[in-house]
This record gives structure tokens, sequence and C-alpha cells, in this order.
């Protein structure tokens, strides 16, 4: 059974790698053309309200859909996405890319980020086809390799979004995407996988095909804890949205687009180390104290690495986060996986993407224009260059600097507390309870979907 789910993870890996090179090319272009830290946050912002609008969608295709189908239907929709792209650069009005406030430029982003979003259906998908190709007591590990795939396509995306945005713009970026995510489509035409789903018959009628978030929302409120789970990821992405709308202005202020995106590349090593590590070693007996423990040590990177204008001290703070971050996803959804029944898993992956993703677009949104408006300023000719500019510098750059400072000494606060609460003991001795009941035989102890 072991053999699809390579395909599957191959496959995935090099939709990831078209998909996210689109999105960091954009980030980069976009940047470039116009200057602007509010439209780099905006972007980041776009792309995060479209992942948490259709997360409880895009979950319940998955789950009243075969996996493969779902997963081929994504790459077509993104195939077409990206042409709709690839006209506009085409047809583009002299200078209109250029503006940070103009119509072209957004319908452009739009488009483009749609194309992107429709990718979503596979993280959605993956994680349900390990539920059934692979055993439970293996699962953290296969996730592990999950995290190493991705280290390796942002290794990828990184390097390759670099240079094609200093060698052709988004017109060249669009070429790749459009052929890279036709390979993608054909080769799982070709991946045969037995999902062991049950066909309707006249006397047990297909489930209708519904959202159905009240189901969804009963499957995860009767696992004690598993709630406190989702919305602790979701305060997580809350401060993460501060990386996706400043990491690249702060990083491009230091180096050129190319050192930046090899840059990326290089420290993507970290994803590849840390995936193949989980993968020989697993997660432990309690992934939500690993979860917690990467959380601590990676939001107090955050509070220091920005201290000094230095691409040495980012460059060493992005390789610890994207070391420890493979731990924290396989982290959660090793114990989706555990305590979720199959059938619900599609709708409570998207139920959890959309929750989770839901903040970051506000933190994007906001600190955009805050960073621009307010803590530039601030620390360029404002109170705090006057007070901690002499030892934390001044300028634009060390105004981005700040806004990493403060969020992680917030977050570290809040991932001490969560170590401390009733929710995160209730949810580890709900999840020990099913691995004795799996060796006692008797199965997960999740909630009854119906």
């Amino acid at each position: 059974m072991t053999k699809p789910f390579h395909h599957i993870l191959a496959n995935n890996l090099v939709a990831n790698i078209t998909n996210f090179t689109v999105w960091f090319a954009l980030t980069f272009w976009v940047y470039i053309e116009t200057q602007s830290v509010f439209a780099t946050g905006m972007i980041a912002g776009v792309y995060l309200v479209f992942t948490a609008a259709f997360g409880f969608w895009l979950g319940s295709i998955v789950d009243h859909n075969p996996k493969k189908l779902a997963m081929m239907g994504s790459s077509l929709v993104s195939l077409g996405f990206y042409v709709l792209s690839l006209a506009m650069v085409l047809f583009e009005p002299e200078g209109a890319f250029a503006n940070p406030y103009g119509w072209y430029l957004w319908g452009f982003v739009f488009l483009v980020m749609l194309g992107v979003i429709a990718g979503n259906i596979r993280s959605i998908a993956l994680p349900t086809l390990m539920t059934i190709l692979i055993p439970e007591d293996e699962r953290d590990k296969a996730n592990g390799l999950v995290g190493m795939v991705s280290g390796i396509g942002f290794l990828t995306t990184s390097v390759i979004s670099g240079f094609l945005v200093a060698w052709g713009g988004m017109f060249a970026t669009l070429l790749l995407a459009l052929a890279l995510t036709l390979l993608a489509f054909m080769h799982l035409n070709f991946v045969r996988i037995d999902e062991g789903r049950a066909e309707p018959t006249p006397d047990e009628p297909a489930a209708p095909k519904t959202v159905d978030i009240k189901g969804t929302i009963r499957v995860v409120a009767a696992v004690p804890g598993l709630f406190a789970l989702i919305f602790f990821a979701t305060f997580n992405n809350f401060l993460g949205g501060i990386f996706m709308a400043l990491l690249d202005a702060y990083g491009l202020s230091l180096v050129s687009v190319q050192v930046w995106g090899l840059l990326f590349g290089v420290l993507s090593t970290a994803f590849i180390i840390s995936g193949i590590v989980i993968s020989r070693t697993g997660l432990g007996k309690n992934p939500l104290r690993t979860l917690l423990m990467v959380n601590v040590i990676t939001w107090s990177v955050c509070c220091v690495f920005t201290l000094q204008s230095s691409i040495w001290l980012l460059a060493g703070g992005m390789f610890v986060w994207m070391l420890l971050g493979p731990y924290a996803e396989a982290a959660e959804h090793t114990t989706l996986q555990k305590v979720v029944p199959l059938e619900r898993q599609g709708r409570v992956f998207g139920f959890a993407q959309s929750i989770e993703q839901s903040a970051s677009p506000l933190t994007a949104f906001l600190i955009g224009p805050l960073t621009q408006f307010y803590f530039i300023p601030l620390m360029t000719d404002g109170a705090g260059a006057d007070t901690i500019g002499s030892w934390f510098g001044t300028g634009p750059e060390r105004g981005i600097a700040l806004v990493f400072t403060l969020a992680g000494v917030v977050g570290v606060i809040v991932t001490i507390l969560a170590f401390n609460s009733p929710q995160y003991r209730q949810l580890s001795a709900f999840y020990a309870r099913g691995s004795d009941d799996d060796a006692a035989g008797g199965g997960t102890p999740a909630a009854n979907p119906a």
C-alpha cells in the first residue's frame, strides 16, 4: 500500500512546487514593481482569506468524492486560472502593474491566488489518504515524510521563483506553472488507489453531498480538547500572518531578490532534515507535547532574530523555524488522524484549515498598513528611534524588525499558557486512551460521525 502513497507524495510535490512558486514569485514581483509593503501585505491577506473561505467547501469535496478525482480536479481548476492570468500579463496596459492601488493589478492577483488556492484540495486530501494507506502506528513517521517533501518543495520553490522573477517576471512563472500543472494531472491519471469506498445501492443510497458544518462541529466537540488545539493553531496563525505579510519585504530590504530566493532555498534544507528525522524517530507518545515544545522554541527565536540588521541573524532564525515547523504540522495531523473518523476527516481538516487560516488575514491586512504607516515612521524618525534606536537601529527595515520581536514575545506567553491549560491535559489523555484501545484491539476512540 505504500507504493501508491509514494506516487501521491511525489505528485503533490510537483503540484506544491508549482503553486508555491507562483505565490512566491507573485509576492517578489509585486514588491519589485510597486516597492509597497502595503501591497505585499494585501497579497498575503488575499491568499489567507481565500484559504479560510474555501476550507469547509474543499473539505466536503474531499469527503464526498474519490480523493484522486478531487486532486485531479484541483489541477484542472489551477490550470484554468493560470491561463487567464497569463492572458492578463500579455494584454497589460502600459504601467498597470506598477500601481499598487490599481484594479488591473488586483484583478491579476485575484486570478493567480484562485489558481493557487485550488491546490489546497491536495493539502486536505493527502492526510485523509494517509489514514487509508498507512497503518496508525506509522502515521507520525509518514507525516514526517510529508514534511520532508514540503521542505524539498520550499527549497525548489524559493530558488526557482527568485530567478524566474529576475529573468522573466510573471510571464515566465506562469508558463512554467502551466507545464508543471499539466504534468501533475497526467501523472496522477495513471496512479491506482483502492480507497475502499462503498458503492451506493438501492437499499443504502449515497449520503447527501453537503458541507454539513454542524455535523463537523459535533465531531470536533466530541473529542475533549480538540477545539482548543484548533484555536491554539488559529492564534499561532494570527501571529504567523506577520511573517506572510512582512518577511519578504524585510529580506528584500537586506539583499537582492536573487540572493533572497537562493537563501530561502538553502535554508529550506531544514525542512528536509526535520522530515527525515521525524520519518525515522516519530513524534513520541504525546504529539501534543511535541507541538507545544516546538512553539516555545520558535517564538523564542522570533524574539531575537531581527534584533539587529543582519542577514545572518535572520537566516539563523529562519533555519530554526523551518527545522521545527514540520514537527508542529506533523503533530497536529497525527492527532487528527487518530481521533477523527475517516469519513469525516476531509471536512474536519477543511474545518481546521478554515478556522486556523481565518486569523492570518486579519494580521496580514492589519499589519501591512500598520507597519507602513506606524512602525516604519516610529523607527525612522519617531519615538521608537529616539528610545531604542541607538542599539536596535533606525530606518524602515527596523520598523519591520520591531513587529517580529513583539510577535515573538506574545507567542511565547500564549504557548506557556497553553502548556498549563486543562484542555491540553484532556486531549493528551484522550489520545493516549486511543493508543491503549488500539493496542487492546478497541480501535480509534473517535466520536460517532452521525
